[in-house]
């Protein structure tokens, strides 16, 4: 990780903050991914509804995107178990606001302007990104004022 942060900001001299809004962006791709892949299954394989297979997706990704967004977008090093346990809640909590905006979205495109699910989910999780970013950045993983 630290060669790759080097390789970004020192040989081809992006800033710190642009390292980390292509981090946070490769971080997304996967927990889309992930997020995608387990909606299709269990939407379509699986023949669960729709809003519970979005729930289930959402775990598993949410999962995902606090170990990678902790460890390799923000970097966030405090170890102390009330720092970790205070972040993750806060984590959980955001993306807990993030499900409903998730739901909402998802349930307005497919019930009143009659999109397929897999399309209604793909615009909603880039609504969802935009919102992950600006609360994980500004609120979750502030880093401290100097």
């Amino acid at each position: 990780m630290i060669k790759l942060k080097h390789f970004f900001t020192q040989t081809l001299g992006l800033s710190d903050t642009l390292f980390e809004l292509f981090m946070y962006v490769v971080m997304g791709v996967f927990t889309t991914i992930i997020n995608i892949v387990i909606f299709y299954i269990m939407e379509n394989l699986l023949h669960v509804n729709y809003i519970i297979s979005n729930v289930i997706a959402w775990v598993f990704s949410v999962l995902f995107a606090y170990l990678s967004n902790k460890k390799y977008v923000f970097a966030h090093e405090d170890n102390t178990s009330f720092i970790n346990m205070k972040e993750m809640m806060s984590f959980f909590s955001f993306r807990f606001l993030s499900l409903g905006i998730d739901t909402v979205v998802l349930f307005v495109l497919v019930q009143w302007l009659n999109q397929q699910p897999l399309i209604a989910k793909i615009i909603s999780n880039i609504v969802v990104l935009i919102a992950n970013y600006l609360f994980s950045k500004f609120i979750i993983f502030k880093k401290p004022s100097n």
